[in-house]
C-alpha cells in the first residue's frame, strides 16, 4: 500500500468532486446466473467460497480496485483479498479475510482453512495492509431484492450483499448490491465489473 497523487491518476476530477462528499457512496444492483456455481457446488465446492473468488477474479481485471480513498489521501494496492462475514461458534459473527489467488483451488483451501479458524476462535481475521479489501455479506437466511449499506466515512472499501439464489424459468438467479465509493471508480467501470463477474460465473471450470 502506498499513497499516490491524484493528479497523476485518471481519478483526478473524482478525488475533487466526491472525496469530502457527505455520501461519496454508490449501490448499484444486478441480477446474476449462478446455474453454474450452483453445479460446481453439488461436487463438493462451496457456493459461497465460488462466487467470492469469481468476485476477486472479476476485480482482479478492473483497474479501480486497486485504488482506495482513505481519509484524505488516495492509496494504492498491488494485492486484493476479499472479505465474509463468518458464524462463531459462540454464535456472533467475525470478519474474516481471504487473499485473493487466480488459482481458485488454492483460493478455496484458504478459504476453508481462515474461516473454520474464525468461527472456532470468534477472532477477526485481517490479510493485512497491503490488501484492498472487498467486502462481502451473505445472507442465505432470506431473500431479499437487494440492499443498500450504511456508510460511517471511516470504512470506504468496496461491498457486495446478497441472500438466497433462487430458481427463475431456465436459471438460476441470484440478486445482488455492489456499493463502492465515487473516487474509486464511475458507474461505468463498476458496471463493466458486475458484466466481467457474469463472465466469470459462466467460464468458471475446476
Amino acid at each position: 500500500m502506498k499513497e499516490i497523487d491524484p493528479e497523476k491518476t485518471d481519478r483526478t476530477a473524482a478525488f475533487k468532486l466526491w472525496m469530502h462528499a457527505p455520501m461519496p457512496m454508490v449501490t448499484f444492483f444486478k441480477t446474476l446466473n449462478v446455474a453454474r456455481l450452483v453445479k460446481l457446488s453439488r461436487r463438493g465446492y462451496k457456493f459461497n467460497m465460488l462466487l467470492c473468488w469469481c468476485i476477486g477474479k472479476a476485480a482482479s481485471g478492473t483497474k479501480q480496485f486497486y485504488l482506495l480513498p482513505m481519509g484524505d489521501k488516495l492509496m494504492r494496492f498491488d494485492r486484493l483479498a476479499v472479505n465474509v462475514i463468518v458464524p462463531t461458534h459462540a454464535g456472533g459473527i467475525a470478519a474474516c479475510d481471504i487473499p485473493f489467488s487466480d488459482d481458485v483451488k488454492k483460493f478455496g483451501r484458504e478459504y476453508d482453512e481462515l474461516t473454520a479458524r474464525v468461527s472456532d476462535t470468534g477472532q477477526a481475521y485481517e490479510a493485512g495492509d497491503d490488501y484492498m479489501v472487498i467486502g462481502t455479506s451473505a445472507l442465505t437466511r432470506s431473500e431479499i431484492d437487494g440492499a443498500v449499506n450504511i456508510y460511517a466515512g471511516i470504512y470506504n472499501n468496496p461491498f457486495l450483499i446478497w441472500s438466497r439464489y433462487k430458481k427463475h424459468l431456465f436459471k438460476t438467479i441470484l440478486r445482488i448490491s455492489f456499493q463502492f465509493h465515487h473516487t474509486q471508480m464511475d458507474g461505468n467501470d463498476a458496471a463493466a465489473f458486475l458484466e466481467r463477474l457474469q463472465r466469470e460465473i459462466d467460464s468458471l471450470k475446476i
